[in-house]
């Protein structure tokens, strides 16, 4: 392959990235097994952090705080809101940091950087289909068990988009961060509080439907709201979400996928001559 300097054009060859698409899948299987190779309970993990999580949620929030689920058991409310959250944070985290973390591989051979990010949100598919599978099987065992709530199938249409969207959305914050953090070195230390407000900020201890209607807007433009509600909704018949809430956070995240990717094309060409 020729490469040739951008100049002070900033560009984004989406061609290249698709002909490095093995080398996403190698980073892929890379962080894949590295992490199941460094654990003893292995995959379990998925399954025990969301599990302790939903538990911790229904003491403080359900009990203490005495907030609604919407009619749900708590469990399946928290489980089902903490996977897409879980799955949106780590794309957002594990990206943050694109170009310290890989400074040595980035400095020795050229390849699309874009492939990285791209490799992060694969690998973060896996969590969340075990931890889907953990809520599957917690809702059958909540139908025998005689509770009133109802598995709809229509989840597994609505499934695949939604972690789509959540993929985008993680990759384009995590982009934009990772670009800041190049000349901003701060952000790397503050992303995880500022990760963990977005979350209070976001319907997972709490169904948007207890926000006073004076604060809804607010949720408008928090674009992991739509996601985060209509698993519940596809899955458990819960309320719709409103199709002006999904139109404003869709627009809400092209805009910061288009910000992301035209911040990471820009930084690509000095990140290793500043981490």
């Amino acid at each position: 392959m020729l490469i040739k300097p951008r100049g002070k054009v900033v560009t984004l060859d989406l061609k290249s990235v698709w002909q490095y698409r093995d080398l996403a899948w190698m980073f892929f299987k890379r962080d894949f097994n590295t992490f199941f190779k460094q654990t003893i309970l292995g995959p379990i993990w998925y399954v025990i952090q969301p599990t302790l999580t939903a538990l911790t949620y229904y003491v403080v929030f359900g009990r203490i705080a005495n907030i609604s689920t919407d009619g749900l058991p708590p469990f399946l409310f928290y489980v089902s809101n903490i996977l897409v959250w879980n799955y949106f944070a780590y794309c957002l985290s594990n990206n943050s940091e694109v170009f310290s973390k890989n400074a040595n591989l980035f400095g020795k051979v050229y390849f699309p950087r874009l492939v990285v990010p791209i490799s992060v949100a694969m690998s973060g598919v896996v969590a969340l289909c075990i931890q889907f599978a953990l809520l599957l099987f917690a809702t059958i065992g909540f139908v025998i068990a005689g509770n009133p709530v109802r598995l709809h199938l229509t989840v597994f249409l609505f499934l695949p988009f939604i972690v789509l969207y959540v993929a985008f959305l993680g990759v384009g914050v995590g982009l934009i961060v990772s670009a800041l953090t190049v000349r901003f070195r701060d952000l790397a230390y503050a992303i995880g509080f500022v990760t963990q407000l977005w979350m209070y900020a976001s319907p997972v201890v709490y169904p948007i439907s207890q926000v006073p209607e004076k604060y809804k807007w607010v949720f408008y433009f928090n674009p992991i709201t739509a996601p985060i509600e209509s698993l519940r909704s596809s899955m458990f018949g819960t309320a719709g979400v409103h199709l002006e809430l999904w139109l404003t956070n869709l627009v809400v995240t092209g805009i910061l996928i288009i910000s992301g990717l035209f911040l990471f094309s820009r930084a690509e060409s000095t990140a290793m001559d500043t981490v």
